[in-house]
């Protein structure tokens, strides 16, 4: 009998993250004692308070709600050293987590309002990633997002273009879905495939899967970031027999990886809870799953937390917990040489592990 691993063995597991926001991840106390620096007024004054405040303001049902506690995130990385603690703290804390590999993704947009550039602001994220990373065994890239709800997806796109070997990995689109299509973007990603550069697109999540058609088809992401909803192109007979629609078939085919984040994702109303995720079934029929946190603050999350709670839902072992890791480092956006070795270093740890 094969028994489901530990808090431990999970907690000592090698893991990789491919959608984690900095802007979503910062520690309670950074962003108390930053504030305090710049007189912002918080909703809480204590650390403890204030972490409370961030998970149950999150925990509405709704994204447009859930994106209302990024005012306060947003508010204290407006300066390039805060940026930079605030960059080096998100990578100490996936290291303490067991993370080997992680893409952690911001919009240099939203944090220009004290004057920084946008080169700047990459500037100062690598400055606390390099940090970070010194003597922790962790691989951290960049992504820099662009704003659905604004203008500047070129620009941003361009920007990822000249950091490419300075840090960052990838492109990708975030903010509300609906209203807003990726197809808005299109000539940022026609620039990035003529710059062979990789990236995902938020979708299926907020919308459906109108939204994931345009960001596989037309917009060609490598990745979905969430594409929860593509499970509404699924059917279940009344024997339990699964039949996927033409789209669903496409992005299982074409091995387009999903990156879930089960915890937002109750969060957000993108499911209705961990136990009914439609990751249990997408990754039954063989899809490109991965499991990601989003925002750690926001959900009161980690790597270790939501393995713990898809090995609590569904009795998935140290083997499935393997699956998605190795899922995950085969769709990170790094070169394939540096993906193979990260990938033996996790087989080998999990075996030691079991």
């Amino acid at each position: 009998m094969v028994h489901p691993p530990t808090l431990d063995q999970i907690r000592s597991a090698p893991k990789v993250v491919l959608h984690d926001h900095l802007d979503g991840g910062v520690r309670p106390v950074t962003i108390v004692e930053l504030a305090a620096e710049i007189g912002h007024e918080l909703p809480a004054g204590n650390p403890v308070a204030l972490e409370e405040w961030f998970w149950s303001s999150a925990d509405s049902g709704s994204l447009e709600r859930y994106l209302e506690t990024f005012v306060h995130t947003l508010a204290v990385m407006q300066d390039a050293d805060a940026i930079a603690r605030v960059a080096r703290e998100c990578v100490e804390d996936l290291a303490d987590d067991g993370v080997v590999y992680a893409e952690v993704r911001y919009a240099p947009e939203l944090h220009v309002e004290q004057g920084l550039s946008l080169e700047e602001v990459v500037a100062a994220v690598q400055r606390g990633f390099t940090a970070g990373m010194s003597g922790r065994g962790i691989v951290v890239r960049q992504l820099l997002t662009a704003m659905r709800q604004a203008a500047r997806a070129r620009e941003i796109a361009e920007l990822a273009v000249a950091w490419r070997d300075r840090g960052v990995a990838g492109f990708d689109i975030a903010g509300p879905e609906k209203g807003f299509p990726p197809t808005r973007f299109l000539d940022a990603f026609e620039y990035l495939a003529a710059e062979n550069m990789r990236y995902t697109i938020h979708a299926g999540e907020g919308f459906g899967l109108p939204s994931i058609w345009e960001a596989v088809h037309p917009c060609g992401a490598d990745r979905l970031g969430h594409g929860v909803r593509i499970v509404e192109d699924i059917t279940v007979g009344p024997d339990g027999t699964p039949r996927l629609g033409r789209l669903a078939a496409y992005v299982r085919d074409r091995r387009i990886p999903l990156e879930m984040c089960p915890a937002s994702n109750v969060q957000t109303g993108a499911a209705p809870s961990i136990a009914e995720h439609p990751i249990r079934l997408l990754k039954q029929l063989g899809f490109r799953v991965t499991i990601n946190t989003d925002n750690r603050l926001m959900s009161r999350t980690s790597m270790t937390a939501e393995m713990r709670s898809v090995v609590e839902a569904f009795d998935w072992t140290l083997t499935d917990l393997e699956w998605l890791s190795v899922n995950a480092m085969k769709s990170a956006f790094l070169p394939y040489d540096e993906r193979v070795a990260l990938i033996h270093r996790i087989k080998d740890a999990y075996a030691a592990l079991a």
